[in-house]
This record gives C-alpha cells, sequence and structure tokens, in this order.
C-alpha cells in the first residue's frame, strides 16, 4: 500500500496536482475500489503490473504522468453485472469527479477520461502513444506463460461466478473472437515484439477450450 500510495500522489504531482489533501483522497477512494471483495482478477494486483509496464516504457509517451493516473482509474468502477462499455464509462467520469478537485488543469483531466474511454476496446490510432502505452500496459497479461494466463482466465470467470456456464462461455468467446480481431494487441514496438504471438497462442488456445 505505501508504494502505490507513494506512486499516485507522484503521478498525480508530476500531472499538476495542486491540492495534497485532494489527492491523498483520491488516492484512498481509488485503492478501496481496486480492493473490493467481488474483484479477482481486476485487483490491485493489476494495477501494480500495468503501473510497471508503464514506467517500463515510460520513455515513448508523451505524457507518462497522464497514463498512470489513467492506469489507476481505468477499471476504478467494475461491476461484473454492467452492460457493453459502461464500467469505463463510468471509471472515466469518475477520474473527472475526483482529479478535478485535485487541481489538475482541465486539459489534463480530459485527456486522462480520453485515455480511460480506450481501454474499452483497446483500438488505438498508431500515432497515440500515450493511449498505445495504457492498453498494452492492461493486456499484457494475455502474453503470460500458459499458467500466468489460465490464473487470469479462471479469475474472470470467478468475477462472473454469477453467470450460468453456457452463457459464460458464449459471452466469453465473443470478447476473446474480438480481442483476436484486432489487427494489434500491442501497439509500442516492444509490446508488439515480445508479447503479439505469445497472447494470441493463449487467446486461441482458451478460445478452444471454450468451444469443446
Amino acid at each position: 500500500m505505501v508504494d502505490l500510495t507513494e506512486r499516485w500522489r507522484a503521478a498525480a504531482r508530476d500531472a499538476g496536482a495542486t491540492d495534497p489533501a485532494a489527492v491523498a483522497a483520491a488516492g484512498d477512494d481509488l485503492f478501496a475500489r481496486w480492493s473490493e471483495p467481488h474483484r479477482h482478477h481486476h485487483t490491485v494486483a493489476h494495477l501494480s503490473a500495468v503501473l510497471d509496464v508503464v514506467d517500463a516504457y515510460a520513455p515513448l509517451a508523451r505524457r507518462p504522468d497522464l497514463v498512470r493516473l489513467a492506469a489507476w482509474c481505468h477499471d476504478a468502477v467494475y461491476d461484473p453485472r454492467a452492460a457493453g462499455d459502461a464500467n469505463e464509462r463510468d471509471s472515466a467520469a469518475l477520474a473527472g469527479a475526483l482529479l478535478g478537485p485535485c487541481g489538475l488543469p482541465a486539459a489534463a483531466v480530459a485527456e486522462v477520461r480520453r485515455l480511460v474511454l480506450l481501454t474499452a476496446g483497446h483500438a488505438v490510432d498508431p500515432a497515440d502513444a500515450d493511449g498505445a502505452l495504457l492498453c498494452d500496459a492492461d493486456l499484457a497479461v494475455l502474453a503470460g506463460t500458459p499458467e500466468v494466463y489460465d490464473r487470469y482466465a479462471a479469475a474472470i470467470r470467478a468475477e462472473y461466478a454469477h453467470v450460468p456456464d453456457p452463457a459464460f462461455r458464449a459471452g466469453r468467446a465473443d470478447v476473446l473472437r474480438a480481442l483476436l480481431a484486432l489487427p494489434a494487441l500491442y501497439h509500442l514496438p516492444g509490446p508488439a515484439r515480445r508479447w503479439e504471438g505469445r497472447a494470441r497462442a493463449n487467446l486461441t488456445r482458451e478460445l478452444t477450450t471454450l468451444a469443446g
């Protein structure tokens, strides 16, 4: 918690926040959301992993501080029963509600909201380095070893425990097909080179399992 708290405060400061008390309150709010008991994949561990990727490739971004804030805010609202992109839209709205009082410039808040919304479909303009970094970081889990990927898939199933198995299989298969249909899962040179093939192999393997 201490390390994450400082990472949040540092990102907010670098982005231009001027109210330390509001920054601290926003960080507490976000940490509590990421710690909700119904989460199994979308947890503090996932947040930390996303931030680690952002840090690793930060030199490629235009405003890595805003990408870090977007990482904190993406999936901050996570309701497995929500339809469509409601979670991403609500997370973007939450970002605006939390970051505005911190004293960030309006343009910075708007950019964080834009970045959060990109995680709904992970389709990024090739010229959008900041969007590419956030989306690549969010999907990094797809390129794990088969064992890591299987734990991720099991965690997703646990988040949707309320969905009967046939309906889950159909819905999950749709998600996997949409990911596989993307021209590229990763956009930055390093992740694209290292992760694309492994991620597609994992997705295809899960899709085959769901159809079995």
